[in-house]
């Protein structure tokens, strides 16, 4: 097909009603996010177009949950600080955002800016997954280290739980932690082997705090992380030599089928029953699993 963006648009609309009966919507813009958020305007049958001069007519006004990668949990976080719409949303402070969703605050600043870049890949095409992870700002401040231990293993369970679910394994787990003031770091740690355990990455992470927080001040956000990921088909065979890891692996698996079919809180490690205030979230509300090249 030839011609501009339109003209291949109403073209590709005709053709579909013309020799399959059905009707689309398409999006056509400078950028993918936008071009997505046209194509979900005019249903069932029509053409949006969303340019650089009239994007804040037409795109800011939306939903801020119309936006990628804004589900339930961001979309509370964003409403808490009277940030409704996309347009609320781009004319806020990018470092107020990055500091209340880390880098998906930014790239959401980006995607309501109508700055995002990043080429259409080819159908087929993988992106390079890197990590996958979650963190979460607590309801209230981490003051000991029990409260740390309940947030790192809902953490850690949900990022185990993607893990299995993508074929994953992580040999590296990181944590981030910020404190009241606000100050923050990271640290990482080499796992001993390949794991998707929920139960190795949370103790691997309680083991890095440990380490290097001393308590100045109380904590308020907390992430888990794993990266250095390898396939978890890759170390089968280690698993006949380690019955009592494959027995935990199928245990967890278990656990991700009652989830599934009877609901995220239908079972629960005990630490969690502490507090049930600081430990009923589910990291999955919020979560992204960003591919490498998300981050360019």
């Amino acid at each position: 097909m030839f011609g501009d963006g339109v003209t291949i648009a109403d073209a590709i609309r005709r053709r579909m009603r013309k020799e399959l009966g059905i009707t689309a919507s398409v999006g056509v813009s400078w950028n993918k996010i936008f071009a997505k958020l046209g194509s979900d305007i005019k249903k069932p049958d029509a053409t949006t177009v969303i340019t650089k001069e009239n994007f804040r007519d037409i795109v800011w006004p939306l939903p801020v949950e119309e936006l990628l990668y804004v589900g339930r949990s961001t979309r509370r976080k964003l409403e808490n600080r009277a940030i409704f719409t996309i347009g609320d949303l781009a004319r806020r402070n990018v470092d107020d955002l990055r500091l209340l969703l880390g880098v998906c605050g930014e790239t959401l600043w980006n995607f309501a800016n109508g700055l995002d870049t990043s080429p259409v890949r080819r159908s087929g095409e993988e992106s390079i997954v890197k990590s996958v992870g979650n963190s979460t700002t607590a309801v209230r401040d981490l003051v000991n280290i029990e409260d740390v231990k309940m947030i790192v293993y809902v953490l850690a369970e949900s990022v185990a739980a993607r893990l299995r679910k993508h074929g994953l394994k992580c040999t590296i787990v990181a944590i981030s932690v910020r404190d009241t003031e606000l100050c923050s770091f990271e640290r990482q740690g080499k796992l001993s082997g390949p794991t998707f355990v929920s139960g190795d990455i949370a103790q691997k992470a309680l083991e890095l705090f440990i380490a290097n927080y001393r308590w100045h001040k109380p904590i308020r956000s907390l992430g888990v992380r794993g990266t250095g990921l390898v396939t978890a088909g890759g170390d089968i065979q280690l698993g006949l030599f380690n019955p009592d890891k494959t027995k935990v692996e199928d245990l967890e698996r278990t656990g991700d089928s009652i989830r599934r079919r009877f609901g995220h809180y239908s079972i629960q490690r005990g630490v969690m029953l502490l507090d049930r205030r600081l430990t009923g979230f589910n990291p999955k509300d919020d979560h992204v699993l960003h591919p490498f090249s998300f981050f360019r």
